[in-house]
């Protein structure tokens, strides 16, 4: 099953509180539109945050919004295929795939291309 929700900005509490009452489990995907909030203080809390939602068994593609770094300016991230786009990927955290700018991912024969969000100065 695929799930979709929006802005996360780092905070998974709703986010994780859904998933139980979706039942959510290992082979769904959630899409989250931006803003995730993995990428956002680039110190302990996004590991935190992402060893926390990893460990869940779901596959979050998350796609850039404008308040967090891109993966691909960031070390430790490698690019693989997924669903026919290609998606930046660590190894310690392998369910936490982020969307390439350009791609087009096909979703049980629904295509989408992923444009992330803006750059910001905030």
């Amino acid at each position: 099953m695929i799930h979709i929700t929006g802005d996360t900005h780092g905070d998974f509490f709703m986010l994780e509180f859904s998933l139980r009452v979706w039942g959510a489990k290992k082979g769904d995907i959630v899409i989250i539109l931006g803003d995730v909030g993995f990428n956002y203080h680039l110190d302990e809390r996004d590991e935190e945050k992402k060893a926390q939602m990893n460990d869940l068994g779901i596959t979050f593609f998350c796609i850039q919004g404008n308040h967090e770094k891109r993966p691909d300016d960031l070390d430790g991230y490698h690019e693989m295929e997924w669903h026919g786009g290609i998606v930046y990927v660590q190894d310690e955290y392998p369910n936490l795939l982020f969307a390439k700018d350009g791609s087009i991912y096909d979703f049980n024969g629904k295509k989408a291309v992923v444009l992330g969000g803006a750059y910001s100065v905030d």
